[in-house]
């Protein structure tokens, strides 16, 4: 990797490694304008193509793109060449949580502080679907100031991994932070799952060894069953009460978020954070689209962009196209030409409908959502997605019957290419993305 050690895309002087994994390496960076530091993940694209990591991976950007809260480490942008991908992200010069636990356990007050940013953290991740799936004081890094800001979103979930049963199946996470549902293979709640991984970290925080150790794997896992542990002698009343409601076997009796968040010994000295970075848009009374994830896009969109082979789009069959019309302008259009078009239309939420047809095909009724997203100031992308129907009927529905009843809102269509290039139009949005991205400090990606 000694084309990264120097300069990186013209914008990044890049400097030490930081650190090293199986198909990833770290380094230190510094913007060469602005000066700031940030460290930049290099990963091996050819590595994770053969081992089937790319879906994971296009997870990852995802979530970290989803989650930007103080007290998560931020997703600055994403570039890539044909060989690797370069996640820019903060700097978190502090180095791991688990460094100054393996030091020794921390005092009350200190513990109190970072179990209380974890949990911020963590509450903000499951009000966005996020589950993180591997939270340990190795993936807990400390600032300049001591706050502690939560990384490594590897394994994370996101609600389209939930099974039909409304639960996830994977079996991940690190074996002494792992809860026992998620070692019974039975399916579970990924939120659940996280408050115990919580709950062993404060004690670990607390105590300076683990609740569940032992040097067989399967000794250790009945205890986890069981929640067999024993707290050390300095443990606080209050401390031991609020771990024995975090390391409850059964996830349905343990406790929730915003129960931690009324217990005392939690709120002591207790400040929720400033978000101020967690919103791109200045919040209104009226409700507006989703932002469009600007990766997922350019992927989407465009087959002429070296990122457009990043990933295997695996997706159900569906169509996409951009539009400078308004979102309540392209809701009211769709509607009105499904119902045209004798189709039934119901509203899911506000910039999401269900359409549905009247005539029985090959499989069954063909039905679709149609979906508006924010992807720039005056630029919307519109998903159309089939849910059920024959795919070939629905390829036929979109392309005689959809595209020219929307011809007049469409600006441009899903792979509408001219002479093999990238459409004019395509490149627009893209700039416009980069724009918007760069004039509200939110992930991009540079081509």
């Amino acid at each position: 990797m000694e084309e990264v050690r120097s300069m990186l895309f013209g914008k990044y002087e890049t400097g030490r490694l930081l650190g090293k994994g199986t198909f990833a390496k770290v380094y230190y960076a510094k913007h060469m304008v602005s000066g700031e530091s940030v460290a930049i993940k290099v990963i091996n694209k050819d590595y994770v193509k053969k081992e089937g990591m790319m879906e994971q991976i296009k997870r990852e950007i995802s979530v970290m793109r989803l989650v930007r809260h103080p007290n998560i480490v931020e997703l600055k942008e994403v570039m890539a060449t044909k060989t690797k991908i370069f996640f820019v992200m903060e700097y978190v010069r502090g180095g791991e949580l688990f460094a100054k636990v393996a030091k020794g356990k921390l005092k009350e007050d200190q513990s109190r502080k970072y179990f209380q940013q974890l949990i911020s953290a963590i509450d903000f991740c499951h009000s966005r679907g996020v589950s993180h799936r591997d939270l340990k004081p190795e993936n807990l890094l400390l600032d300049e100031n001591e706050d502690l800001k939560v990384s490594d979103f590897g394994l994370s979930a996101l609600p389209e991994q939930l099974r039909n049963d409304g639960l996830l199946h994977t079996q991940c996470g690190t074996p002494a932070y792992v809860a026992p549902e998620v070692l019974r293979k039975k399916g579970y709640d990924g939120a659940k799952a996280d408050m115990w991984s919580c709950g062993v970290i404060l004690f670990v925080l607390l105590a300076g060894f683990l609740p569940f150790q032992e040097e067989n794997l399967m000794k250790m896992y009945r205890k986890v069953f069981k929640a067999e542990y024993q707290f050390p002698p300095w443990f606080s009343s209050e401390a031991k009460r609020l771990i024995s409601k975090l390391l409850v076997a059964d996830p349905q009796r343990r406790i929730t978020i915003p129960a931690i968040m009324r217990v005392p010994w939690f709120r002591k000295g207790f400040s929720r954070p400033n978000h101020s970075r967690t919103s791109l848009r200045t919040s209104t009374n009226s409700p507006s689209p989703a932002f469009f994830n600007a990766f997922e896009f350019i992927s989407s969109m465009s087959s002429g962009f070296d990122l457009s082979s990043l990933f295997e789009n695996q997706k159900k069959a569906g169509s996409m196209f951009t539009s400078k019309c308004s979102a309540a302008a392209i809701m009211a259009k769709i509607e009105l030409v499904a119902k045209g078009l004798k189709f039934r239309v119901a509203k899911v939420k506000d910039f999401k409908l269900k359409l549905q047809g009247q005539s029985e095909g090959r499989k069954g009724r063909l039905s679709l959502t149609a979906e508006v997203f924010e992807v720039a100031p005056e630029v919307a992308i519109v998903e159309l997605l089939k849910s059920a129907g024959d795919t070939l009927e629905y390829a036929k529905f979109c392309e005689e019957d959809v595209r020219p009843a929307l011809k007049d809102i469409v600006w441009t269509w899903q792979g509408d290419n001219h002479n093999g290039n990238v459409s004019n139009n395509i490149k627009i949005v893209f700039n416009k993305i980069q724009k918007f991205c760069f004039n509200n400090n939110c992930p991009k990606i540079v081509l």
